[in-house]
């Protein structure tokens, strides 16, 4: 048996939103990973079909190895703006691919994107501050975990840093439209963790050990 791998850490944004037309859909911008910059998306059909669209192979099976899906898309995917800066109120997010095409509107920092800038970023995304926030999210947060398996013996650890609602969304997935924003709800089924009910972006580093 080869030894474990070392820490993989994944800095970046997750945004989370729902539609009225029941498409649930998780976005990452990630601008500093082992495997270089890329964006991806999750999404979850209203008949609970789970698809994962991915930039490169690389990435796809990196991602399909950490979380559940029911079909793996490898195509170009962009979400503009890029690069390792904080969201701020009134951005958007363009988000384009041959499946998926979605403009998303921020909004103002939420409460708790205030209690998270309180805490230094290094200790808010250490692996031992994530597994010490998980109970507190889990009775806080509907779906939302800090905390758990990311499969073949590994575990992951969400280290969140703010936090700005998303006010606005419109576009379609596979040709169809998303209709107008809703909340995340039911919480999506990619792997042990959802984002929050309430639409919105996070500035999160991804800690996967093992």
């Amino acid at each position: 048996m080869s030894p474990p791998e070392g820490p993989r850490r994944f800095a970046g944004h997750i945004a989370g939103v729902g539609s009225t037309s029941g498409v649930r859909v998780v976005l990452g911008r990630w601008h500093d990973t082992p495997l270089g910059p890329f964006a991806d998306a999750m999404v979850e059909r209203a008949d609970g079909h789970r698809v994962l669209l991915a930039p490169r192979q690389e990435v796809a099976h990196f991602i399909a190895g950490t979380y559940t899906f029911d079909e793996v898309r490898v195509e170009p995917f962009a979400v503009s703006p890029a690069g390792p800066h904080g969201v701020r109120r009134g951005a958007r997010w363009a988000v384009r691919s041959p499946s998926l095409t979605i403009d998303l509107e921020v909004g103002r920092r939420l409460p708790l994107g205030w209690l998270l800038r309180l805490v230094p970023a290094p200790v808010a995304t250490a692996p031992a501050w994530c597994a010490v926030t998980d109970p507190v999210a889990r009775r806080v947060l509907r779906g939302v975990r800090t905390r758990g398996s990311a499969g073949g013996g590994r575990e992951e650890f969400y280290g969140a840093t703010d936090t700005r609602a998303v006010v606005a969304a419109w576009g379609s997935f596979d040709g169809v439209d998303l209709g107008a924003l809703a909340p995340l709800d039911p919480p999506a089924r990619f792997g042990f963790s959802s984002a929050p009910p309430r639409p919105s972006v996070t500035a999160v580093v991804t800690t996967v050990v093992g």
